[in-house]
This record gives C-alpha cells, sequence and structure tokens, in this order.
C-alpha cells in the first residue's frame, strides 16, 4: 500500500519557510518566453538555510511561509534576481591580453581575474576585432525577468554552531 502523505523523511509537517530554518527545495527556472534555465528536477534537491543571503532576494521572499509539499510560482524582476543590465559591466579588453587568441569567440565565457581580488569573474565573449576584444561581465540572466517555480521538500531547524 501506497502512503500518500505529504511528510519527507520525517519533517515537522506544522513547521513554516523562515528565517534560521534549513530548506529544500525543487525548483526550475524559466524566461520570460518558458525556456528553461535551470531545475533541480531529476536531479539533487537545493538546500539553503532562509537568511542567509545565498538566495537573490526574490526567490528567497515568495518561500517564507510555505510548508513542505506546497507549491508555489512566481516572476521575479530582475532587480529582484540577477539585476538590471549594467553597460559599464561591458568592457573592451586588448586583444594582445589574451593567451590563447584561437578560444576568441563571440558567445564563449571565460574566466578573469577579479580586479577587487575575488577569484574569478565569468565573462562573455561579445565580439572581436584585429585589436579589441568585447566582453560583457554582466551575469547572463541581468535584466531578466524570470519565473520561478519552486517545491518545498523539507524544513528543519537550522544547526546553529
Amino acid at each position: 500500500m501506497k502512503d500518500n502523505s505529504v511528510g519527507h523523511g520525517g519533517s515537522d509537517t506544522a513547521l513554516v519557510a523562515d528565517d534560521n530554518m534549513t530548506i529544500a527545495i525543487h525548483f526550475t527556472l524559466r524566461l520570460e518566453d518558458g525556456t528553461e534555465v535551470d531545475t533541480t528536477r531529476g536531479k539533487r534537491q537545493a538546500e539553503f538555510v532562509f537568511g542567509d543571503g545565498n538566495l537573490p532576494p526574490g526567490f528567497e521572499k515568495p518561500i517564507r511561509g510555505m510548508r513542505v509539499g506546497e507549491t508555489r510560482m512566481v516572476d521575479v524582476a530582475p532587480e529582484h534576481a540577477f539585476g538590471p543590465w549594467n553597460p559599464q559591466n561591458v568592457q573592451m579588453l586588448k586583444r594582445t591580453d589574451f593567451e590563447d587568441q584561437s578560444s576568441l569567440e563571440e558567445g564563449v565565457v571565460m574566466s578573469f581575474a577579479d580586479p577587487t581580488g575575488g577569484g574569478e569573474l565569468p565573462g562573455v565573449i561579445k565580439s572581436v576585432d584585429e585589436r579589441q576584444v568585447e566582453v560583457d561581465f554582466n551575469h547572463p540572466l541581468a535584466g531578466r525577468t524570470l519565473s520561478f517555480e519552486v517545491e518545498v521538500l523539507d524544513i528543519r531547524p537550522a544547526r546553529t554552531h
């Protein structure tokens, strides 16, 4: 006999998604036209501590108050997701600065040293000519309104250290 109850792994169904709770979710992220950008469906669930800053506010806020087994779909504006597209994040670099000239193609994502010392920074090559390479350091989803579908799989108190 199949158990159709909502609980997962012994979680307390009375708990709601809120600060200092560890939340396990499945999510799907889509562009305005319905194109799927990312999903955990069919893969490992995502897990985060509510309020820890790992999720952009537009993705965390709709989860607040949800219970295990609930699903919600929201549209998230760019300023609450990956930010507006910023023309100042597009830089012109000298072609001679690139060691691997053969990989300089439009659409290629490359890693660059973060000038603020924060490690690596991804950039997308927008155009290449004989002297310069135009690189866009905006997040690929910057400026996009995204459809966020989320299902809460588990809620438990976060471990405090």
